[in-house]
């Protein structure tokens, strides 16, 4: 009886961790999944080798507030800058002609798409709206709360109303983080 005690209590233990872990897709899945359900999408470019890239998992994206939220309101995609995955977006193929295999964990050659995006340092989250067009790229590591704000911001659309940098500061100054550290 007792083992049965235990073995529940760490079954329950580990299917609420699982249930705080973000649903990563493809962004082709991103992209079919806004056809029947449209969200926006976040998509967090990142390399093997980058530190930031790590802290983010570790710390942010494993964040059961951030989880929920992004489950919750966007379509996940998690994409290596420099991987070697083909990439099918708006009827355009992307690869990685000068991928190496033997520097998969180290420094690579920048993927087509990783270019396309202009994405230039890593990580970087680039955030699209429901039709699949970009809003933004957000360079380098952001803790939950920083992510909130963008989070928040970009799910709203209240990003439509910030015309200058004053607006921005404004709702940045207004904005009261929810999230758990």
């Amino acid at each position: 009886m007792k083992r049965l005690l235990i073995a529940s209590f760490l079954l329950l233990v580990a299917s609420n961790i699982q249930a705080q872990k973000i649903n990563w897709v493809t962004i082709e899945k991103a992209l079919e999944l806004q056809q029947e359900n449209p969200k926006k999408i976040i998509m967090d470019v990142y390399t093997k080798w980058c530190g930031p890239c790590k802290l983010l998992d570790k710390k942010t994206f494993a964040n059961k507030d951030v989880a929920n939220y992004i489950n919750a309101h966007y379509y996940a995609v998690k994409f290596n800058g420099e991987g070697n995955d083909t990439v099918n977006f708006k009827e355009n193929v992307f690869t990685n002609p000068q991928y190496d295999p033997a520097r998969a964990n180290k420094r690579n050659s920048a993927h087509q798409f990783t270019k396309f995006m202009r994405v230039s340092a890593y990580p970087t989250l680039v955030f699209f709206d429901e039709k699949g067009e970009f809003i933004t790229p957000l360079k380098g590591y952001l803790s939950p709360q920083q992510l909130e704000l963008y989070l928040k911001l970009f799910k709203t659309d209240e990003y439509k109303n910030m015309t200058d940098q004053a607006k921005f500061n404004e709702y940045f100054q207004a904005f009261k983080p929810e999230f758990q550290g």
